[in-house]
């Protein structure tokens, strides 16, 4: 079986929530069953090579045109074709309500089609009202047109089922997942890295994402001038298009408040271990990695409560109104912030990429002609693994 992924920019080591689950989820999958075979095709602006592999999986890089309004659209079109003609795909999985617009392209050429949700992003703001129309038709085609509709956030997930309630049995609730990162690890030496940030284990306060208005960085921003903590302040992240809204952040840096741009792998590893607390301020999410990771590696966490934070179910002093400078600023007051701290096995348990992986596999292998000419969905069991088990198709 030839599965094709798009939507995404590429992995490894690409920023962003649906190229970090990509990397995650594939190499996984791929070392599940030796009778798939799986690419991804990725964006050529951010891979470094024309094809590569990574981990069993097949990487692909195709041309896109750099641009904000029609990078994702553009490429996902031509990624569709690859598929067909040149791959020869029998599946093909596509990512986020952009791509999704090509959901029925997919159809029309003969491909079994499986989508995954990441989130409404048309209630990003630097969407314009052109934008969001096209976000919420992509939305809206994924959903009817694909075989099967993967939904990250359990809210997201019971939401799409009221408002496509004629789809709603194609609609399956699989979350991101999180990796656990050993907050007392001695082999990766932490100094190098605080050093180059002029850091110090303990004293300072963790946020990562891009740098975009729906991150909120902004409301964290003020509430750290407001608060005026003796901690310094890192944003961990950068911008894939640089605008007005992300050039403005950057011009925020001082001494107390430091930007290190994207970081990866050990180097991201290190600030989450020695960071005094973790907040993720946004305005929308699909379900963030960044919180899961955070907490896998022990950190204090403190979120803004909209609803894709509010899933991962934390004890309500890990939340905050979102948007709210002045309550954050009181939150980053506190002495210590041991009510922010969270048991990370259970998040390791509901949330762990090797169960995720065989539920999605489950999902794409399984998807079969109905009596009525469409696709239904039979999904195996939850597998249950050393760690824990992957919740139901519900979020329970």
């Amino acid at each position: 079986m030839k599965i094709c992924a798009v939507g995404l920019r590429g992995i490894p080591d690409v920023m962003g929530g649906v190229e970090k689950h990509c990397e995650h989820l594939y190499p996984r999958m791929a070392a599940l069953d030796a009778d798939i075979q799986i690419q991804v095709i990725g964006r050529s602006a951010y891979l470094k090579n024309q094809t590569s592999n990574v981990r069993g999986v097949d990487v692909v890089s195709l041309w896109c045109l750099r641009n904000k309004y029609l990078e994702a659209v553009l490429h996902t079109f031509l990624a569709v074709l690859y598929a067909r003609f040149v791959t020869r795909a029998d599946l093909v999985h596509i990512h986020a309500i952009g791509p999704g617009l090509f959901v029925p392209l997919a159809r029309l050429l003969g491909m079994k089609v499986i989508f995954t949700h990441h989130g409404a992003a048309y209630q990003w703001r630097k969407w314009n009202r052109f934008a969001k129309w096209i976000l919420r038709a992509g939305e809206s085609w994924a959903l009817r047109w694909a075989h099967a509709t993967i939904v990250v956030s359990a809210s997201l997930c019971s939401n799409l089922k009221q408002r496509y309630s004629a789809h709603a049995d194609k609609l399956i609730h699989i979350p991101n997942g999180a990796e656990a990162i050993d907050r007392e690890a001695s082999d990766i030496p932490s100094d190098p890295v605080l050093e180059q940030f002029g850091l110090t284990a303990g004293q300072y306060i963790l946020a990562v994402g891009r740098l975009v208005p729906e991150k909120g960085f902004h409301d964290l921003i003020d509430a750290y001038r407001i608060a005026n903590p003796a901690r310094k302040l890192v944003i961990v992240g950068s911008a894939d298009h640089p605008d007005a809204f992300s050039r403005n952040l950057l011009k925020q840096q001082q001494d107390g408040i430091v930007f290190t741009g994207f970081q990866r792998g050990n180097a991201l590893a290190t600030l989450y271990r020695n960071t005094a607390l973790f907040v993720l301020p946004s305005h929308h999410e699909g379900l963030p990695i960044a919180a899961l990771e955070a907490i896998s590696a022990g950190c204090p966490v403190l979120l803004s409560n909209i609803e894709p934070n509010l899933d991962i179910r934390l004890p309500a002093a890990c939340y905050f109104p979102v948007g709210n400078s002045q309550a954050l600023a009181d939150r980053l007051l506190a002495p210590d912030f041991a009510q922010q701290r969270v048991k990370s096995d259970s998040i390791l348990v509901r949330y762990n990429w090797d169960s995720i992986a065989q539920h999605t596999l489950a999902c794409l292998k399984n998807a079969e002609p109905s009596t009525a000419g469409a696709m239904r969905v039979i999904l195996v069991q939850p597998v249950v693994t050393e760690k824990g088990h992957m919740p139901d198709k519900e979020g329970r």
